[in-house]
């Protein structure tokens, strides 16, 4: 095949046929396609770029303002639908006598603290008391073995009464000399003699009978009874022990519990209110609470002040008594005290969570009948744990939002759950769109 096409293929000058032909004319010669562009170097790209971006960042403030305003206002012109209720917690403001109270941390006192201790040396034969009893004064607590004192009260008596003995027989001597004086049958000497015998047999009387008494009273001191009313602690001695006079352990320790005092400290700054009170209502009520300040444990009145105020802390010193009938104070106990000061009669009180904090000074988010609200301003007046008195700006009845209120502006419509005895958590999906409605109208 490839001879048959070589055959074919004609020779320039000459037909097919041998015939000679005139040379063709040479086909036009394209023109040379123009050089492309130049390129750019990469390194002026970048240094374009990071121009670029350097001006932006430099000129931000003049544009970004520009973009978040038609960004905002390209969200807030959309489609909306009807504002949610924000759930939100209320109250109503009361009217009501506000009492004012001066918080302390304060320490149970007793009036009287007794350490038992025996008077007299010898064996403990009884002990007659329980431990943690409450006893009264003169109630037996223990018994020494008497026995050697009463041997000592036998010898004290016999002596008295040898001694009478003596002084007898003296007088009667006496009698004698003196009749015979009055015949001249003794000379006065002997009488002087005799007077003198008779006296000192009567010092020996009175000296005995001392020792009597003596030998009586250690006998007495055998009974160790309780010297006051009230509790006894732990036996620190037991039956058939050896027990000495003035031993510092001693037998027991009684404790007075009826009445009992709390001794707490306020600040110097409130002594003012204290003497004022002091003199208008003469006497101040005083409440003890446990440590964590939710039981009341007993209530009493204040009965000292210190005379004069710790300079290391700038408190003063303040004595209550509790007449403390059932016994829930407890000598060293920790507890709280809180004591009336003041009264404010009739005082517009709400709860301190709905009072607000602004720049302008204090607020509340009221309730609107249309249950929208609006920021009230209000003026304050004395506080007391969780409510807190309004000079002005509230009247009874009015709802005061206490809880929710990061979520509010002024029209905002809320719900009330509570006010229809429920509660529940606020709605995240409306605080959203309080903070969408926030940032549009800023």
């Amino acid at each position: 095949m490839s001879s048959h096409l070589a055959d074919e293929v004609v020779k320039p000058g000459k037909s097919g046929n041998g015939a000679a032909h005139p040379p063709a004319a040479s086909p036009p010669q394209r023109s040379r396609p123009s050089a492309p562009p130049t390129k750019r170097p990469p390194i002026i790209q970048w240094l374009l770029v990071l121009a670029l971006g350097f001006a932006a960042w430099h000129f931000r403030g003049q544009w970004l303002p520009w973009v978040e305003s038609v960004l905002s206002k390209k969200e807030a012109g959309g489609p909306k639908g009807p504002p949610r209720a924000i759930p939100v917690s209320v109250a109503k403001v009361g009217e009501r006598d506000l009492n004012l109270y001066i918080n302390a941390l304060g320490t149970v006192t007793a009036f009287n603290v007794v350490t038992v201790r025996s008077r007299v040396e010898g064996e403990l034969i009884e002990v007659a008391f329980t431990e943690g009893q409450s006893v009264k004064a003169g109630d037996l607590l223990a018994q020494i073995d008497p026995r050697p004192f009463q041997m000592q009260r036998d010898q004290a008596q016999g002596q008295l009464d040898r001694d009478l003995a003596t002084l007898k027989l003296g007088n009667a001597t006496l009698g004698r000399q003196q009749r015979l004086l009055k015949s001249d049958a003794t000379t006065q000497e002997l009488v002087d003699q005799q007077v003198a015998i008779v006296e000192q047999a009567e010092a020996g009387v009175e000296v005995d009978r001392s020792l009597v008494r003596d030998a009586e009273l250690q006998l007495d001191y055998c009974r160790i009874t309780a010297p006051i009313s009230g509790r006894v602690g732990l036996r620190l001695v037991d039956r058939g022990n050896i027990v000495r006079a003035n031993d510092p352990n001693g037998l027991v320790v009684i404790t007075q519990l009826e009445p009992i005092s709390v001794v707490f400290t306020i600040p110097q700054d409130d002594i003012p209110r204290v003497q004022e009170r002091m003199r208008e209502a003469k006497s101040l009520p005083v409440d003890a609470y446990d440590r964590e300040f939710q039981r009341k444990l007993s209530t009493g009145i204040l009965a000292a002040i210190d005379n004069q105020v710790d300079s290391t802390t700038g408190t003063l010193k303040l004595k209550a008594t509790f007449e403390n009938a059932d016994h829930t104070l407890f000598p060293n106990q920790f507890v709280n005290a809180k004591m009336l000061v003041d009264v404010i009669e009739k005082a517009v009180v709400t709860p301190a969570a709905a009072v607000q904090r602004g720049p302008n000074g204090t607020f509340v988010y009221i309730v609107k009948p249309d249950d929208t609200v609006d920021i009230q301003m209000v003026e304050l007046g004395p506080s007391e744990a969780e409510d807190m008195s309004i000079v002005s700006g509230l009247s009874p009845g009015d709802l005061v939002v206490t809880d929710g209120v990061d979520k509010l502006l002024p029209g905002t419509k809320v719900a009330m759950p509570d006010r229809e005895g429920k509660k529940g958590p606020p709605d995240k999906g409306a605080g959203k769109a309080a903070a969408g409605e926030k940032a549009a109208a800023t």
